[in-house]
């Protein structure tokens, strides 16, 4: 937990509910253990969606499909949205979750591997959503910038790895090591770009919004 858990209750407690079948996803979700955006991060993507008016998406990382669909609701109606899943398990449910909303013409599920899909993606996106392995985000920012519009946002998600990301690699678990020294060499290259200009919020599990300059 990044910030004190009373104040995260206090705050989500006004969140307003979804359509009934966004809430039975994210409730399908959580009952399966499968990680989805944490409700703080979902409002603050509602709010960047509804400032920037995206009409391409690219989302890398679907799970289930949860977060396609907030974002799909809060775009607006003509924007498209392209997502990418690597996980065998979950893209069924999440191509399922896609035709139970009815946005299966909106929403095209990619399979692969992230990167390597990404170099074989082309035009442009005027919102990309990174919430995938983040040992790996370091790696996919050179293709995301070649993608993304000037004037595009990049959504980083799951930045601050519950604050161990703030720790002495040696405090961090041996196992963590590679995820915990990439995510502060990402964070790095988000704050020193000449063609970015990035704030990192303590929201969720940390968030960094970076525009394209």
């Amino acid at each position: 937990m990044i910030v004190d858990e009373r104040t995260v209750t206090f705050i989500n407690s006004m969140e307003l509910p979804e359509n009934p079948l966004l809430e039975e996803i994210e409730k399908e979700a959580l009952e399966s253990f499968v990680p989805i955006i944490r409700t703080e991060t979902k409002s603050l993507l509602k709010v960047l969606l509804t400032l920037a008016k995206p009409v391409r998406i690219l989302e890398v990382g679907t799970a289930v499909g949860y977060s396609a669909l907030v974002m799909h609701t809060y775009a607006p109606e003509n924007c498209k949205i392209t997502t990418i899943e690597n996980y065998k398990k979950r893209i069924p449910i999440a191509r399922a979750n896609f035709v139970r909303a009815g946005k299966e013409s909106d929403i095209t599920l990619i399979e692969g591997d992230a990167l390597e899909v990404m170099k074989e993606l082309t035009g442009s996106y005027d919102f990309i959503f990174m919430d995938a392995a983040k040992g790996q985000y370091v790696h996919y920012l050179p293709e995301a910038m070649r993608l993304l519009i000037p004037g595009g946002l990049l959504v980083s998600d799951n930045v601050l790895q519950d604050g161990d990301v703030i720790n002495s690699r040696f405090a961090v678990e041996r196992r963590n090591r590679t995820i915990h020294s990439r995510m502060r060499e990402y964070l790095f290259e988000l704050k020193h770009r000449e063609d970015l200009e990035t704030t990192i919020l303590p929201v969720g599990d940390g968030v960094a919004v970076s525009v394209k300059l």
